[in-house]
C-alpha cells in the first residue's frame, strides 16, 4: 500500500498535508478507502466550523458502510472537495490526489508533529 512520505497521519486512517499560509488537506488514506469499499458519498457539514482535533467534520458512505470523518488537527473548515459531489469514487481512485476531502486552516502547525509519519502508519495497519 502507499503511504506518501509528505503526508502525516492518525490512527483514524485520516492524512493531512501542510500547505501555505497554515492551510491543509486532509482526506483518508489508501488503507481506509480499500476497508470502506465503493465510496458513493461525502458529507461535510462543518464549512467555516472552527473544531477541535479529533472532532468530526463529516462523514463517508460506502456502499457497505457509513463511517465518521475526524479532524486531524484543531483548525477551521475552509472547503469540501467540489469534485466529490459528482464523483465521490475520486476518494477509491486517487486517495492522496483528486479524493481529498477538506481544505482547513490550521490552529498550530506544530499540532501536526504529533501525528504519526508514512512509517509510524505503515506499521500499524500492516
Amino acid at each position: 500500500m502507499n503511504f506518501p512520505d509528505t503526508l502525516r497521519y492518525t490512527k483514524d486512517h485520516e492524512w493531512v498535508r501542510l500547505e501555505k499560509n497554515n492551510e491543509a488537506v486532509i482526506g483518508i488514506t489508501e488503507f481506509a478507502q480499500k476497508e470502506l469499499g465503493d465510496i458513493v458519498y461525502v458529507e461535510v457539514e462543518t464549512i467555516g466550523k472552527s473544531l477541535a482535533a479529533e472532532t468530526v467534520f463529516g462523514t463517508v458512505e460506502a456502499v457497505k458502510t457509513v463511517s465518521d470523518l475526524y479532524l486531524p488537527v484543531a483548525g477551521t473548515v475552509l472547503e469540501v472537495n467540489p469534485e466529490l459531489a459528482a464523483a465521490p469514487d475520486l476518494v477509491n481512485s486517487d486517495p492522496y490526489g483528486k479524493g481529498w476531502m477538506i481544505r482547513m486552516t490550521v490552529k498550530d502547525p506544530a499540532d501536526l508533529d504529533k501525528l504519526m509519519d508514512a512509517a509510524a502508519y505503515g506499521n500499524i495497519v500492516h
